[in-house]
């Protein structure tokens, strides 16, 4: 059974469909991947959250302090964090470096999100960090693509629907 989500995150011109891999397409999925979106603005990470949750695979939590950041991943423990590279006080890079540096959270895959690039520079292949990133605004299907690209495989959700 393949979903079809034709929401986008932000408006854009086009409208894409998106199929679920294989290894969440299946009717038995039972367990929901844990999220965190980091960014400041919270009509950015609320649109994320319900659009991702609506599929039914998502748990997410919203953070829109970059300084608290941090202790949200270490409460929630997310299976991947999507980060803003620009915020007030604290920016995405250094949110990034203590996820790294806390032994408990320093295999969470993050994938940062930025207005800094074009669509063209992002899917160039360079990272920010040694992380992947994303050019806002970004579709959902383009998103859930990313997710799914670096969720890691044998990680299991820690909360069952």
């Amino acid at each position: 059974m393949n979903k079809v989500i034709e929401a986008d995150f932000l408006p854009r011109g086009t409208n894409a469909d998106f199929s679920w891999p294989r290894s969440i397409s299946g009717s038995g999925m039972k367990e929901r991947r844990r999220i965190l979106i980091v960014d400041n603005d919270p009509n950015t990470t609320h649109l994320v959250k319900v659009l991702l949750e609506r599929t039914g695979h998502y748990l997410v939590l919203e953070e829109n302090g970059a300084t608290k950041a941090h202790q949200s991943a270490r409460n929630f423990r997310p299976d991947l964090i999507l980060l803003d590279v620009v915020m007030p006080e604290t920016d995405g890079g250094e949110v990034a470096a203590r996820v790294e540096a806390d032994p408990e959270l320093h295999n969470t895959p993050i994938v940062f999100l930025t207005a800094l690039v074009t669509r063209a520079e992002a899917k160039s292949g360079p990272h920010i960090q040694g992380h992947p990133f994303l050019a806002k605004p970004v579709s959902i299907p383009e998103l859930i693509n990313a997710i799914e690209q670096h969720l890691p495989v044998c990680a299991a959700s820690h909360v069952s629907l």
